[in-house]
């Protein structure tokens, strides 16, 4: 029997899915961090208490930080989901941009997005 070069149209379809409901996810979580980040869920007393306000400034400064990187990789996340999108509609998902061979299912169902197989992927940090 051949090996496989690509996935069926069927395996993509389901792998289509998986990622739809991923990107929703990853959507809705950004939402809400960048909500945070503009104070639009804010029910906060920072305009009205400003006795430990230069206490609390540097934890404030930082946690806004660490939120905004956790923002720009989910950003990121949602790019690598809708970028999976496209290769499925080429029919390329799932096929390693480094050896040609098929990404197993397994790591495809763990990491939607991912673009090379384990094999490739250790062989790329050498």
């Amino acid at each position: 029997m051949a090996e496989k070069t690509r996935y069926s149209d069927a395996e993509l379809e389901e792998f289509r899915q998986l990622i739809n409901e991923k990107i929703a996810l990853a959507k809705r979580d950004y939402e809400q961090m960048k909500n945070v980040l503009m104070n639009k869920d804010g029910n906060d007393v920072i305009d009205t208490s400003p006795t430990y306000k230069i206490l609390e400034e540097g934890s404030t400064a930082q946690t806004k930080e660490e939120l905004m990187n956790m923002a720009a990789r989910q950003q990121k996340f949602i790019q690598g989901l809708e970028a999976a999108l496209v290769r499925i509609n080429n029919k390329t998902y799932g096929i390693s941009r480094i050896s040609g061979k098929l990404i197993p299912k397994e790591r495809l169902r763990a990491v939607p997005h991912a673009t090379t197989c384990i094999e490739d992927k250790l062989g790329e940090k050498r």
